[in-house]
């Protein structure tokens, strides 16, 4: 008799408990023995709804691979253990396979070729659950990948979904946290998800610890496979509730086959890198070949996604990001310039176009740039730099060879500029080629100049390397490719004139010590960069900076000495020019200030620039005479340091000479005058200074040895030119000619002897008393006063004068009074064999008179007899009040007979100290009139000395 085959419900119980133990080998048999009852698409949803997730798919895939393959065959002799269920009836086991709900493997609107292919629909299911009940996406491609050939569909979900998702989270960028389920990450559109496949890259190290770059690993192995073959754009997707529920999900559709939307993301996504991580983007674009260049797992098919034309299209697009991260890249430094630099090499071997060499390399060779043959330079351009550099109608960014050229031209400007120590980017330089500013680029050139600053003292290769670099920023070396001749250029300085550049250069190597260099090459050189004017000009302003910026007036040492040896290094060039004359006077004047301790403000030493910038630089000799002991007794030494300053233009400003503007008028006749003004101050000065030092004796000699000889006048003014009616100075009032002279005079003639004043060394015919001699002088310093003074100040002097004269005649009174008692006692002495007392003999009013006579009139004795002689004729002063003064043929008026007259009879007979009276009393021509009220006479333009 047959056995009985086990009841049917049973069989699917046990399986259901063995699948549940995860004993797949006790499923095994009982799959073989039992094919009747359990088929493929029944164990298929025992395994999908009892099988732990957590299972390794390694132990179940043979099952399942055995079960298409058809050959799981039983190798068990025993009979199927159903001992577990013996407490169950047929009928209960019936209701308990009826309550199991065995997930389906069906998919409402799935497609077509996967509808019927009950293993692949496993595979997906079992995917998704793993997923959702444990999150172990890690072993997804071990139960996926032997079933890919059975399905292209299948291949492609693998590739773009879970293939990605399992790098991101497991392999590239693993760290703990949530990650999205594979429905989540499905549902994400093509930016978003490249947003988060992208969103840890460059953000960590760039390289891994075996040495792997992980830029061009992310997206050669994130975004490729997320991308592949366009399937976001076609695939219809899983819904875990679609599956779940085995409800119709609708798929997302889109028609638009050509559209390139996730590539065009991922290159805006390499540009944007520049702005914030260069080293990001550099390494992308050499890691990374584009589109074309993938990385599947080895899950690929071998067949061909992209079209030729579609592959041309990518290419275009990856080379046209690649040009638009380079100027993008906005860090300002040698790196960063030559990350551009490896940029451009890897557009260049992409496109099939010559090499370029190293940027160093090309900075050396500074090879000229050929012409554009599209309008590049173009202004409107400009915008290009910032915006739409995406965008195919962005002419800068696309991948031709101008656009290339441009930006090769660009990086070395902008490699040199930096190099010399101001940063500049790819961009600025676009920016001042393209702007067309003027202005800006002269800005920016003077930027350049300042930071090149000081160079090596010693080293002409350089200066020469930097000069040639300085001019190919200017032109991009177009005058070797063509003979235009035009000073503008095409380069970052192109609009800055070549005259100016060669003018800054010239300074440079001058402040460099640099002067046989400089002569070579703008005074030997045929060529003659600069014309003889402007070369003029530059060197006397780089002499003068030296100068300004010295802090030791020797001229052996610093920066006097530099400006001594830049007019020194140009003597032929120099020689007509006033301006390189006034410099190198200058420079002696300084360095004879230097002889002397000076310091013009408290607690700060001399410096030369303070010559330079003073108002009124002689005035600076009087800061000498102060603050160094008995100088004012080198007064020839001083004058010629005065007559220094003049021939070094250094002049009051408000002196004559000088322009409204105050420019110094290169007039020999004027500059005479200037050093006759400073002739005067510095005698002044040195008499002033003299009787500080109560050294009375040099003061007086000075007046009347050499005031007398350069001294003039203060009534006369100096002539004014006529006024032009333009312009908005003022006009200057006139201006006496010799201020300082008769002050200085009078300054002594006030001076009062006291037991400090330096006591006369020797005293050859004056008068033995020292208090009488040193009225004399005083009062022949007073007459020397009288005669320069002007009429305002007369009164003054005529004061001093008095006193002074009142004081000689009591001195003279009280030496008579001494002479005559020694006399008396002397006669009155008993002495043996001498005479007997003579009796006096009485004087009459007779003798009187005649000593009244001989004796000196004082000035205002001289005065009363003028006036009670003018009295006397009073119809001669009516006269003379009611008519104006006639001069005769000799220039001398009718007051001077007046006064010629009033004259006292003894004039004749008077002593010295009256000749010096009437020679002050002969500087008030009418001194007569203004005692009475009589008009004035006519002023003289010239004093009879």
């Amino acid at each position: 008799m047959a056995e009985q085959s086990p009841p049917r419900a049973k069989i699917v119980l046990l399986a259901v408990q063995l699948t549940r133990k995860s004993d797949l080998q006790g499923l095994r048999s009982l799959i073989a023995k039992s094919r009747k009852v359990l088929n493929n698409e029944l164990v298929l949803r025992i395994l999908l709804s009892h099988l732990p997730e957590t299972l390794e798919p390694s132990n179940y895939v043979p099952l399942i691979e055995d079960l298409a393959a058809g050959q799981l065959a039983d190798v068990s002799i025993d009979a199927i253990d159903l001992s577990s269920l013996d407490d169950l009836s047929d009928a209960e086991a019936s209701k308990k396979v009826k309550k199991l709900h065995l997930t389906s493997l069906a998919w409402v609107g799935a497609p077509t070729e996967i509808a019927d292919d009950p293993f692949v629909l496993f595979v997906i299911h079992r995917a998704l659950r793993i997923d959702k009940n444990t999150g172990l996406l890690v072993q997804l491609p071990a139960l996926l990948t032997p079933f890919l050939g059975r399905s292209a569909y299948l291949r492609t979900w693998t590739i773009t979904t879970v293939l990605p998702i399992v790098r991101f989270y497991y392999e590239y960028h693993p760290q703990d946290g949530p990650a999205l389920t594979i429905p989540q990450f499905e549902e994400l559109s093509e930016i978003a998800g490249i947003a988060l496949l992208l969103s840890r890259t460059g953000k960590e190290n760039l390289l891994q610890a075996d040495g792997t770059k992980t830029v061009g690993r992310d997206i050669r192995g994130l975004v490729g496979p997320w991308l592949y073959g366009n399937s976001r754009l076609k695939r219809k997707t899983f819904q875990a509730t679609a599956l779940d529920t085995q409800a119709d999900s609708s798929p997302a559709v889109d028609e638009l086959e050509g559209n390139h939307t996730g590539w065009d993301e991922t290159f805006r996504w390499i540009a944007t890198q520049a702005t914030s991580s260069w080293e990001t983007a550099v390494e992308a674009i050499e890691e990374w070949d584009g589109p074309v260049d993938l990385d599947l797992g080895g899950l690929e098919d071998g067949n061909a996604w992209f079209d030729e034309d579609q592959q041309q299209s990518l290419e275009r697009r990856y080379a046209q990001a690649a040009l638009a991260a380079a100027y993008l890249i906005s860090e300002a430094s040698n790196q960063a310039l030559t990350g551009v630099h490896r940029i451009l090499d890897r557009i260049i071997a992409l496109l099939d176009l010559d090499r370029i060499p190293h940027i160093s390399a090309a900075a050396a060779l500074l090879a000229p740039v050929p012409s554009f043959e599209r309008d590049i330079l173009s202004e409107k351009n400009a915008k290009y730099l910032r915006n739409q550099l995406l965008d195919e109608v962005n002419i800068l960014t696309q991948p031709k060879e101008d656009s290339i050229q441009f930006l090769h031209a660009l990086l070395i400007s902008a490699y040199l500029v930096t190099r010399a120590g101001l940063k500049c980017s790819v961009r600025r330089a676009g920016e001042l080629v393209l702007l067309q500013d003027e202005r800006e680029q002269k800005a920016e050139f003077r930027r350049l100049m300042y930071s090149i600053g000081d160079g090596p003292k010693a080293d002409d290769k350089y200066w020469i390397k930097t000069r040639n670099e300085i001019l190919w920023l200017h032109s991009w070396g177009a005058e070797e490719l063509t003979e235009d001749t035009s000073t503008q250029g095409r380069g970052i300085f192109g609009l800055v004139s070549k005259s100016f550049i060669e003018t800054e250069i010239l300074k440079i190597l001058l402040a460099n010590t640099r002067y046989e260099l400089a002569r070579s090459i703008y005074v030997d050189s045929p060529e003659q960069p600069l014309p003889l004017q402007q070369l003029q000009g530059t060197i006397i302003a780089a002499a003068m900076n030296a100068y300004d910026n010295a802090t030791n007036p020797n001229k052996t040492r610093g920066g006097v000495k530099k400006c001594d040896d830049i007019l020194k290094a140009f003597p032929d060039t120099l020689q007509h020019s006033l301006p390189a004359k006034q410099a190198k006077c200058l420079v002696e004047v300084t360095h004879q200030i230097g002889k002397y301790s000076l310091t013009l403000t408290k607690g700060e030493p001399f410096l030369p620039v303070n010559l330079r910038v003073h108002g009124d630089p002689i005035a600076i000799i009087e800061k000498i005479l102060s603050q160094n002991h008995r100088q004012y007794t080198r007064v020839d030494e001083l004058m010629t340091l005065g007559q220094g300053m003049v021939d070094a233009g250094l002049i009051h400003r408000d002196e004559i000479g000088f322009t409204q503007r105050g420019e110094l008028a290169p007039n020999e006749q004027e500059i005479e005058k200037q050093k006759s003004i400073a002739r005067r101050r510095i005698l002044g000065m040195c008499i002033v200074n003299a009787l500080a030092a109560d050294d009375f004796e040099t003061a007086y000699s000075y007046v009347v040895t050499r005031l007398k000889d350069i001294a003039s006048p203060a009534n006369e003014v100096v002539s004014t030119p006529e006024p032009s009616g333009q312009g908005i100075f003022a006009e200057l009032p006139p201006k006496s000619l010799d201020e300082w002279s008769w002050l200085a005079a009078f300054q002594a003639g006030k001076y009062r002897r006291s037991s400090k004043t330096v006591k006369p060394t020797h005293l050859g015919n004056t008068n033995a008393n020292l208090d009488i001699r040193h009225l004399d002088q005083r009062m022949e310093c007073l007459a020397y006063a009288l005669r320069l003074a002007p009429k305002n100040t007369l009164q003054e002097i005529l004061n001093v004068y008095r006193r002074c004269e009142e004081e000689l005649q009591s001195l003279i009174q009280q030496e008579e009074e001494e002479d005559l008692s020694w006399d008396t006692k002397g006669d009155e002495a008993a002495m043996p064999g001498g005479f007997a007392q003579t009796p006096q003999r009485s004087l009459g009013p007779k003798s009187s008179q005649r000593d009244l006579e001989e004796a000196p009139m004082s000035l205002f004795d001289l005065s009363r007899t003028s006036m009670a002689r003018a009295q006397n004729s009073i119809s001669a002063l009516a006269l003379l009040k009611s008519r104006p003064v006639e001069v005769d043929n000799e220039g001398r008026s009718s007051q001077d007979e007046v006064s010629r007259v009033s004259s006292p009879d003894s004039a004749a007979h008077i002593r010295k100290r009256d000749q010096l009276k009437n020679a002050a009393v002969g500087t008030l021509a009418s001194g007569v009139g203004w005692l009475i009220g009589a008009p004035a006479p006519a002023t003289r333009e010239h004093d009879d000395e």
